[in-house]
């Protein structure tokens, strides 16, 4: 069902008003004329052009519906930059990006936070004594109080990572790239509530995803595999000789690399398996002892650990071809053979069209994008020029359906441009409530790219109540933790020349009607934020 259904828009037909209801006359109408316009909105909705619908081209030209695409959503800032710099050249340099400095108000943010400021062997080795503290204690009240003020901080380190996520996303010059870190950390998913992995996730963004969100597919995938977080999520650390997990084994294939129509069998995923065997983590400050032949094959890095001990050493088969048995150099073999399968090229090319294009892309693109993979040893940043500069791309129109992330993010961005917001709190919360929080999904999989799993009546109803608190300044962004007089925030003003020169081009007559019944700046910015053209790019 979705959000134009003909039940859903019964359900929110404003209701007959009768004298009972009027205990506030002045509340009750500017209620009524919100419930009245959200409905027109709806209405407006229905009409429009649904995603995946045939619509007119965008003229390659249009400055703002490029700088639409091409960032988590335009605003004044970054039109007026893509403006000066014109499609074509901001388009090369976001992919290649040399300056991503955020302004210093927003980077104190990030420096002050524990997970910046204590190296992730420290950070855990941390955490560890302290769950080895709550756990010794003997008295029950202590310690359920010391496990649980143990799990909070372990919260607190998961909110630290998303936070700076979302202001990176929000602020950040390099928008390519910020989306392509959320691209790749929800194709590389694991989840924050396994084991310590709340401890993890700031450094797996950071070393693991970012560095590699535009570089080589064959560097991020071997980042990947060796990161800690990723080999506890899929049970890699209990993956030995004698005793297979084949749980990342599987995932590596099926949903890192080749896809689940790339061709291999349960025999190459026990296989892989074996190769893996004795790849894990070490969070102490010692190393195991050693066979003395085995000591010049151990190998660790940080807390990523190949232990030889539990190593299968026997020779494999992996895709129809050898692996020696010769430990460490097997899993870079694999992934070699892996990452450069002709697969793997139409498997990423798809997905990465799915994100930016549409939920059907076009088999021409994929096919010129999987060549590219291939051409160009799978250079991310050469399969995005193709994808980015395509016909296929320039005159796509507005009609992919947003996730909750990029709605929230793009509404943020409109609202406030630069304006550097002081708590992140109501952004991560709405993202929990329309089931899309950072780190939250629970399988391997990642969140779906289609609009589809996200236009629901309940999402919609949402995002209507995420644009009112934007629109009318009352969401809590410019609220700091700890002690503050007030709030910094005023609304945000909408209608600006951005608005008038650009945005109102795109919206439908029943947007423009709906916005004409606006009472108040705040309902106008809360109708605009939850429009239909809103919840598309």
């Amino acid at each position: 069902m979705t959000f134009c259904n003909w039940h859903w828009l019964k359900r929110v037909t404003p209701k007959p008003w009768t004298p009972a209801d009027a205990t506030d006359s002045t509340v009750f109408k500017h209620v009524s004329i919100l419930i009245t316009a959200a409905f027109v909105l709806l209405l407006s909705a229905c009409a429009a052009p649904q995603p995946g619908q045939k619509q007119g081209p965008v003229p390659a030209g249009d400055v703002y519906q490029q700088a639409n695409r091409l960032t988590w959503g335009a605003n004044t800032s970054t039109v007026d930059h893509v403006r000066q710099q014109g499609v074509h050249n901001y388009l090369q340099a976001q992919l290649h990006p040399t300056r991503c400095q955020l302004a210093p108000e927003l980077q104190q943010q990030i420096d002050s936070m524990r997970m910046v400021q204590t190296p992730l062997p420290d950070l855990v080795q941390q955490m560890e004594q302290q769950r080895k503290d709550a756990d010794s204690l003997i008295a029950d009240d202590a310690k359920k109080a010391a496990q649980q003020a143990y799990q909070q901080e372990l919260t607190r380190l998961r909110r630290e990572s998303a936070t700076r996520h979302v202001l990176r996303a929000l602020y950040s010059p390099c928008q390519v790239q910020e989306q392509m870190t959320w691209f790749w950390l929800n194709h590389f998913s694991v989840h924050q509530s396994k084991g310590n992995l709340r401890a993890l996730l700031g450094d797996y963004e950071e070393t693991a995803i970012r560095p590699h969100a535009l570089g080589k597919f064959r560097d991020l995938l071997g980042a990947v595999a060796t990161h800690p977080a990723m080999l506890r999520y899929l049970d890699n650390e209990q993956n030995a000789a004698g005793r297979l997990n084949e749980n990342y084994a599987r995932e590596l294939m099926e949903l890192h690399t080749l896809g689940v129509d790339g061709g291999y069998s349960q025999h190459d995923v026990q296989e892989l398996a074996r190769v893996l065997t004795g790849v894990g983590i070490n969070q102490t400050t010692s190393n195991p002892l050693q066979k003395k032949e085995l000591q010049a094959q151990y190998v660790r890095r940080g807390m990523f650990e190949f232990n030889p001990s539990r190593h299968d050493f026997g020779n494999k088969s992996l895709l129809g071809k050898p692996i020696q048995g010769k430990g460490l150099d097997e899993l870079n073999e694999a992934l070699d053979r892996l990452a450069s399968h002709p697969a793997t090229a139409r498997f990423i090319s798809h997905k990465l069209a799915v994100y930016w294009l549409t939920d059907e892309p076009p088999a021409g693109l994929i096919e010129r994008m999987a060549r590219t993979f291939e051409k160009s040893h799978g250079d991310i940043a050469d399969m995005l020029a193709v994808l980015l500069s395509s016909p296929e791309f320039l005159q796509a129109g507005a009609h992919k359906f947003k996730d909750p992330t990029r709605y929230v993010l793009s509404a943020v961005r409109l609202a406030y441009d630069q304006k550097p917001i002081l708590n992140a709190g109501p952004i991560l919360n709405w993202l929990d409530r329309m089931g899309e929080p950072l780190y939250g999904r629970v399988t391997p999989d990642g969140y779906p790219l289609s609009g589809k799993a996200w236009d629901s009546p309940g999402q919609m109803a949402t995002r209507f109540e995420i644009a009112k608190a934007i629109g009318s300044g009352s969401a809590g962004l410019f609220k700091a933790d700890g002690p503050q007089p007030q709030e910094r925030a005023a609304f945000p003003q909408l209608a600006n020349a951005l608005f008038f020169q650009s945005i109102t081009q795109t919206l439908s007559p029943a947007t423009l009607r709906a916005l004409d019944q606006a009472t108040s700046p705040q309902e106008w910015n809360t109708f605009l934020l939850s429009s239909p053209e809103m919840m598309s790019r």
